[in-house]
């Protein structure tokens, strides 16, 4: 009883009082610790650049050389002809498409906001996105169209008509569904990109289309396709940051995009 009656009095002598001007300040000071702590741990751009690529899913280069393996293998076993090395134009459509699902990945997974939030901004997060997807898809493209002129015996022109264009015209399509003003989905910008590929198709298979426009037309087309697409990768890039989900399981409604 006397150690109970002990313990009893020591436990109301020891009894603590909170001040609030003590709890408040000891906030502050954590608060200040913390973000310390965090500015001393700040990643450097390359090590940046190094989680962004660990955070890409690599399926999507993978089923890109898929693709041009398989049609490499496809073209192959064909027989030769005009019309079937003209369709190469729609492999080149369906390469650009398999970025589609990754690029729009912020969107489908409303995180925008969250990495808007970071410290890299969510500018330089697509813009790194963009250029690793560049780099790897560019050596990917070369190593396919060199297969097609050392094996198949294509010429610069035929390269640059039937594949290279109609996949700058599908990269334009993308980054300008991407940075639209109505905020569209991946599923409208697949079908829109099929629906290019159809038109070419059309437009590689009319002998009398075809053939109405020489090489310099054809050459001045592609340039066109190529700076519209670097605007369209570059408003995807400086208006990605206006892009904000509205709420938690909310679809934007077109008014999130300067």
């Amino acid at each position: 009883m006397n150690l109970e009656k002990m313990l009893e009095e020591y436990r109301k002598g020891t009894e603590a009082v909170p001040r609030e001007e003590k709890i408040a300040q000891t906030v502050r000071l954590s608060g200040e610790t913390f973000f310390q702590m965090e500015q001393e741990r700040v990643l450097s751009y390359a090590e940046f650049l190094k989680t962004q690529f660990l955070v890409l899913r690599k399926r999507w280069w993978v089923y890109q050389c898929l693709l041009l393996t398989g049609a490499g293998i496809l073209l192959g076993n064909m027989q030769e002809g005009r019309y079937m090395r003209r369709s190469v134009g729609v492999v080149s459509v369906l390469f650009v498409v398999l970025i589609i699902p990754e690029m729009w990945k912020n969107r489908t997974h409303l995180s925008m906001e969250v990495e808007t939030a970071a410290y890299y901004s969510l500018r330089q997060i697509y813009a790194a996105r963009m250029m690793m997807f560049g780099a790897v898809d560019i050596f990917l493209t070369a190593a396919f169209c060199l297969g097609l002129k050392g094996q198949f015996h294509y010429t610069a022109s035929e390269l640059l008509v039937q594949f290279l264009f109609p996949m700058v015209v599908t990269a334009c399509i993308c980054f300008g569904a991407l940075c639209s003003k109505y905020a569209m989905n991946e599923a409208v910008s697949v079908a829109f990109c099929l629906v290019w590929s159809g038109v070419w198709w059309l437009v590689t298979m009319n002998e009398r289309i075809y053939r109405a426009a020489l090489l310099p037309v054809w050459v001045c087309l592609f340039l066109a396709a190529a700076a519209v697409m670097t605007v369209c990768a570059y408003r995807a890039v400086k208006f990605c940051g206006q892009c904000l989900e509205v709420g938690d399981g909310a679809q934007m409604d077109g008014s999130e995009i300067g």
